[in-house]
């Protein structure tokens, strides 16, 4: 297997920063309510001061240890907020970096870079000099976390290594009933294995799980209120932190978002829109050289629909002997890493060419670095399984299969390429085995200081207009828009993006609401 290319090392890092996967299963909204001063939940009302249950867990001080470049810590969460018991806790790992000026330090800044099952920890130590602007990075300290469940966070762990190369490589548009069941059997396996691997803990993986012990780990790190930098999936962590504790919230940005409010279709939907526009944009630039998919836009889209269904009917060899195949599931991942930077179109065009060509290599290689799996077989982390015992937990879908199939024809009719792809993600959704009796609502955070939302005009994965559904929801809330292409905008290169948030962070200036970048 030959070294990875610079080009798919800056997918991974795209892909790490965002809501890893889209094709895998749809994005999620939290399962429980905005919490008054009353809860259905049974949890104290989440502006007033913690429990007395709840009290020695916000008294926490991180004994902070170095680790490698960093400063590694642990921080103790009870595995049921509503009912604390610390002979189930559950250990939050953590990471920072600190201000380069600590006499003027401003506190804390907090990132989540997405999934959800993206390495908040791991996020720090590849960013660590790229997340933020020099003056974030001169008055903040840098602090990653693993949400429970995540990475090194009390990971859950559903399907050894073959059997989700088995699931990521399966047929994600089904043709017919046989196809069908096949998909419904990799669905059953990997929910049957989640909670087979931690019942107890399987119940608790909500982002409003994540969300309260972000404000135990803001507590920790000796803040009163909540600086905050979420991408992606991170966005909906934010927004739901912000409707839980509106009186903590700091300077929080939101930047690619995933409204609570969303409904599993609209979702889904959503996010094949996302990817269509994405992908024009691509075959648009692709067919300004030598593209390997056709001579002008509606030839190269053609083309690759072609492709996937040939590569459905007879997968390609990877040289990869862990994974002998290139399937259509592989492939839809390989291209789908590349849509969500730009940076990476180049190197997608020569692994179609090269797959063309009868040779799937490059394209794994792609798709690897979406998964997190390494050549010759293994996965950094457990982000392929933990987004849907997240996702399911939160957002359960329909049991019933002519729901999907009905799904599949209606968002293909405005996503040709990407709609039936993203119809049958959610199946895991419809067989798992916890389910939750609260749906999707909308946030409002009501009293927190200026939040501020930022979203891609042909974001592939969560799309511009969820930006502004969210600004709108807020109480109060900016949108800063940016007319491009990829997966979010902070930190991508963009200077009026750039500047914007950095003198947010740093000076306390609340970007004009409608900016346009």
């Amino acid at each position: 297997m030959t070294t990875r290319p610079a080009a798919i090392s800056r997918a991974l890092t795209a892909t790490a920063a965002t809501l890893a996967l889209v094709l895998a299963a749809a994005a999620c909204t939290t399962s429980e309510p905005p919490v008054g001063p009353t809860s259905k939940t049974g949890l104290p009302a989440a502006t007033a001061a913690p429990s007395a249950a709840l009290a020695p867990y916000y008294a926490q001080k991180l004994d902070w240890k170095k680790c490698g470049d960093l400063e590694c810590a642990d921080l103790r969460v009870p595995l049921d907020h509503a009912a604390p018991d610390p002979s189930k806790d559950l250990t939050i790992k953590v990471a920072r970096v600190k201000a380069r000026d600590q006499a003027k330090r401003l506190g804390s800044l907090l990132v989540n870079p997405g999934g959800p099952g993206a390495s908040g920890i791991e996020y720090v130590r590849g960013g660590a000099e790229t997340i933020g602007g020099p003056e974030v990075r001169r008055y903040y300290d840098l602090v990653g976390f693993d949400p429970r469940g995540v990475a090194s966070s009390d990971p859950i762990d559903c399907l050894d290594d073959k059997a989700l190369d088995h699931f990521l490589a399966a047929d994600p548009t089904p043709d017919d009933a046989t196809e069908e069941q096949a998909l419904v059997t990799q669905a059953k396996a990997m929910a049957d294995g989640c909670q087979k691997d931690n019942p107890d803990l399987v119940k608790h993986l909500s982002t409003a799980d994540a969300a309260r012990d972000m404000d135990i780990l803001r507590a920790a790190v000796g803040d009163t209120q909540l600086n905050y930098l979420g991408k992606s999936y991170g966005t909906f962590l934010g927004s739901t932190y912000a409707d839980l504790f509106p009186q903590r919230v700091g300077r929080v940005v939101l930047d690619g978002v995933v409204p609570p409010d969303l409904t599993s279709a609209e979702l889904g939907e959503g996010q094949a829109r996302g990817f269509q526009i994405a992908t024009q944009a691509y075959v648009e630039d692709c067919v300004t050289e030598d593209c390997p998919l056709g001579t002008t836009p509606e030839a190269a889209l053609k083309g690759l629909d072609d492709f996937f269904r040939q590569v459905d009917r007879q997968p390609l060899p990877t040289g990869d002997p862990s994974a002998p195949l290139l399937t259509e599931g592989w492939a839809r991942l390989g291209v789908a890493v590349a849509l969500y930077d730009q940076g990476s179109w180049g190197f997608l065009t020569d692994a179609l060419r090269e797959a063309k060509s009868g040779n799937g290599q490059s394209l794994m290689q792609l798709a690897d670095a979406y998964a997190g799996r390494r050549p010759g077989g293994g996965y950094d982390g457990n982000l392929m399984e933990s987004i849907y015992a997240v996702n399911c937990l939160d957002r359960p879908d329909s049991p019933d299969l002519s729901a999907y199939e009905t799904y599949a024809k209606d968002f293909s009719a405005k996503a040709p390429t990407w709609g039936a792809n993203l119809a049958w993600g959610a199946l895991p959704c419809g067989v798992w085995p916890v389910k939750s009796a609260v749906g999707p609502h909308k946030v409002a955070a009501p009293g927190s200081d200026p939040i501020v939302v930022v979203g891609t005009t042909r974001d592939p994965a969560t799309i511009y207009e969820w930006s502004k559904r969210l600004r709108d929801q807020l109480d109060n809330a900016v949108l800063v828009s940016y007319d491009g292409d990829g997966h979010t905008a902070y930190g991508r290169s963009n200077t009026c993006v750039d500047s914007a948030i950095d003198a947010y962070y740093v000076q306390g200036r609340v970007p004009k609401d409608g900016l346009k970048c």
